[in-house]
């Protein structure tokens, strides 16, 4: 096969690699091998030659005489086309293949194929290609020798020849292997390896502009608090890639709710210290909280702005941190600084990621690259996307939260409106999520629009906001310092903090992912009062809500999110993207990914 064709056929696939090919297994096996007896019950093939036929209206019945076996077996064509008629005319020979049947005894076969191939053990393959041009690229690429150069060991490769050439590397007259049990356990080995290999080529680092080593240490003595166990090994981690020259850091921070990414992004910006960081948040309310912690912790030396559409403070110019919203990308003249940040990373597109990275750029040389994110995922997804970019995993917080998360239904309503009066009696406040703005006769849930004359009639300080209001930053602000109640659609998932913020109820909860549930549940408890999180279903049972109730992490939520989903939402550049594995399970598979990656790392791929 010529290596243009090759290449043309191997993107019409859609894959990249030769293990991503030896990957694709036959759907199914035809065996063509001539039989040396009649089975009803089997698909087989013979050698055969038509005695007479006979034809009445679109069906036509073949005798055919069987020279190899001295016997005789009809052939069944329910609707005979002019083809049929003219290929199996009395006299001509066939090698015939099908199903045997016995009809009165006697052994027919329905709709018998003439084959022109035969003596072997074809497999099928399900593909976009051509059966013959499927067969080519297996038999030319993949071969013992490619795929030991592709790192995998003997076994495996054993597994993959059997798989594709049943007959060359099977003893005579074996079934072809049962994709079960120990088979499966190495088809994930070898798919994890496989895509691990993939984010590493794909990896690029750069010479970074300056490194970045100013001490922390009188930053984090000044701290009213102590930093966790897990906020220390992360800044620690920073600290050795912002000390490198020679590489810019390309980093990824994923922190459960309120597991302190504030205090790491502060620490990242004491140690670029004079040299200037920048950190685009992806709403204004965001911007704006992270610029008043800065201001409240930051050594005063260090100069803070904050940039946002038409309500900046500070100099951006003269400052050494500068914190904005995408307003960021629109200035003419952002400084040069060595250290870029982005919160919530996923918030943005990855062009505008790149943008900001580009405006602070000097050619071949890039600022350090941290990325931040609230979203946990799992654990065996974050050793895999370490492979494309650094990553490090918050998962303690500063302190335990106690929310209580129960699943409610209609019966439940009464219960619910007395515990919502308690808190608000207590000047707690109160956060009702609605699956809708406006009904919908397709969701069977009330909207905001129809829900919202209950609430204002009965209790005063009821805020209302949603994805398509304008003014929704204007509105959440007000509602953290005066209001009650407040009804939302899941906008409220990600932003401003709200301290008295005591009770969510998130209605039509079924119906959402349990990490937008987690994230939802999040916004209360923010300063360790005690909360509660109600999930309002009309499901009569929910055994995944039900184990959202009780299960507190993160990173253990994200686990049974993919359990529930579809194992393999895995990144391309970062976190969240489309990667569909057909054995490797996500939320179960940790162990294999870990020995994959031990695989790579001893080089045995060289």
């Amino acid at each position: 096969m010529e290596e243009v064709e090759a290449k043309r056929l191997f993107q019409k696939l859609k894959i990249r690699t030769l293990l991503d090919l030896a990957l694709i297994l036959p759907s199914s096996y035809e065996d063509t091998r001539l039989a040396s007896r009649i089975e009803p019950g089997r698909v087989q093939t013979f050698e055969a030659q038509v005695e007479d036929r006979r034809i009445r209206g679109g069906r036509m019945q073949v005798r055919f005489f069987l020279p190899a076996l001295g016997r005789r077996i009809s052939g069944q064509f329910f609707k005979a086309t002019p083809y049929h008629q003219r290929l199996f005319e009395p006299g001509s020979r066939h090698i015939i293949h099908g199903k045997v049947s016995l009809f009165n005894g006697w052994p027919q076969i329905a709709q018998p194929r003439s084959l022109k191939e035969y003596g072997r053990i074809f497999p099928r393959y399900k593909t976009v290609l051509k059966e013959s041009q499927m067969r080519a690229l297996i038999e030319n690429y993949v071969t013992e020798r490619n795929l030991f150069a592709e790192g995998l060991q003997s076994e495996e490769v054993g597994l993959l020849m059997r798989l594709h050439f049943l007959e060359r590397y099977s003893e005579a007259g074996a079934p072809p292997p049962q994709i079960e049990g120990e088979v499966v356990g190495q088809l994930k080995f070898i798919e994890a390896y496989n895509h691990l290999r993939k984010l590493r080529s794909k990896r690029h680092d750069y010479p970074a502009l300056k490194a970045l080593n100013r001490p922390i240490e009188p930053f984090v003595e000044t701290l009213p608090f102590t930093l966790t166990p897990d906020q220390q090994k992360v800044i620690a981690e920073i600290q050795k890639d912002l000390s490198q020259k020679e590489k810019a850091a390309r980093r990824m921070i994923i922190g459960d709710v309120g597991s302190g990414k504030t205090m790491v992004i502060l620490a990242a910006a004491v140690m670029a210290g004079g040299d200037r960081s920048v950190l685009m948040a992806p709403t204004s309310i965001l911007a704006r909280q992270l610029y008043e912690e800065a201001c409240k912790y930051l050594p005063r030396e260090l100069k803070v702005a904050l940039v946002m559409q038409g309500n900046s403070e500070g100099d951006y110019r003269e400052a050494d941190f500068i914190i904005g919203t995408h307003a960021l990308l629109y200035l003419e003249d952002l400084p040069e600084a060595a250290l870029v940040m982005v919160d919530e990373q996923h918030r943005f597109g990855t062009k505008q990621r790149a943008l900001l990275e580009a405006l602070v750029s000097q050619g071949e040389r890039r600022p350090h690259y941290l990325q931040f994110s609230a979203t946990p995922i799992p654990r065996t997804q974050a050793m895999m996307e370490s492979e494309l970019i650094d990553v490090s995993l918050i998962t303690q917080t500063p302190f335990e939260k106690e929310i209580h998360s129960r699943v409610i239904g209609r019966s439940d309503f009464p219960e619910l409106l007395r515990h919502i009066e308690k808190e608000l009696e207590e000047d707690h406040q109160v956060l009702i999520v609605y699956p809708l703005v406006e009904e919908s006769e397709q969701i069977p849930y009330q909207s905001i629009d129809e829900a919202r004359g209950f609430w204002e009639k009965r209790y005063e300080g009821v805020y209302v906001t949603h994805g398509r209001d304008r003014n929704k930053e204007e509105i959440l602000l007000e509602f953290r310092e005066q209001g009650k109640i407040l009804l939302a659609t899941t906008v409220i998932e990600v932003g401003i903090s709200l301290p008295r913020l005591t009770t969510i109820v998130i209605v039509g909860a079924e119906r959402l992912g349990l990490a937008t549930l987690h994230q939802l549940r999040g916004r209360v408890g923010r300063n360790g009062l005690k909360s509660w999180c109600f999930l309002y279903t009309n499901l009569q049972s929910s055994e995944r809500l039900e184990k959202f109730c009780r299960t507190k992490s993160g990173f253990e939520i994200a686990r049974l999110d993919l359990a529930y989903r579809d194992s393999g939402d895995i990144v391309d550049g970062t976190i969240q993207s489309g990667q569909k594995f057909r054995w490797l399970d996500l939320a179960e598979d940790e162990e294999i990914v870990r020995r994959a990656k031990e695989r790579l790392n001893n080089g045995i791929t060289e």
